[in-house]
């Protein structure tokens, strides 16, 4: 765990705002999961955080989790299946290289918030926003170790 988070209660704010932003373009579900480190590959990882955030548990499996090794410097994005059988196989390199160019310049929050309404904005296209649409996974930032 961390013993110091690694965001403000400011940028957290900011960070869960981008995260409702998001969900307001799409019927998709996203999160944000940090841990300190990762061994291993983040994707792979990710794909364990995401079952144990439950994350497979949306109607139409359109869970999206950003995760985050904040210091490991490695990060993945992950959709549920119902995203990747629709989307083409480099759907999230664009999102991806967006938060690097503000990972490289150190700031993190500000990558995780464009790239986090960024991914809204994509999954806009394949899962629109329905006005019967509810909020199935929480907004908050989950942590880990």
């Amino acid at each position: 765990m961390f013993e110091k988070k690694p965001f403000t209660k400011q940028e957290e704010e900011r960070i869960i705002q981008a995260i409702k932003e998001a969900e307001m373009n799409t019927s998709g579900e996203v999160r944000l999961h940090v841990e300190r480190h990762c061994t291993g590959d983040p994707y792979e990882h990710a794909i364990e955080v995401f079952e144990e955030l439950g994350m497979t548990q949306t109607e139409l499996r359109n869970g999206v989790l950003v995760y985050i090794a904040m210091e490991d410097h490695k990060f993945a994005i992950l959709g549920d299946e119902g995203i990747n059988n629709k989307v083409p196989n480099d759907f999230w390199e664009s999102t991806k290289a967006l938060m690097m160019n503000h990972f490289r310049d150190g700031r993190i929050a500000d990558g995780i918030i464009e790239g986090i309404v960024d991914a809204g904005k994509e999954l806009k296209h394949y899962f629109p926003y329905q006005s019967n649409d509810q909020n199935e996974l929480d907004d908050d930032i989950s942590y880990g170790k």
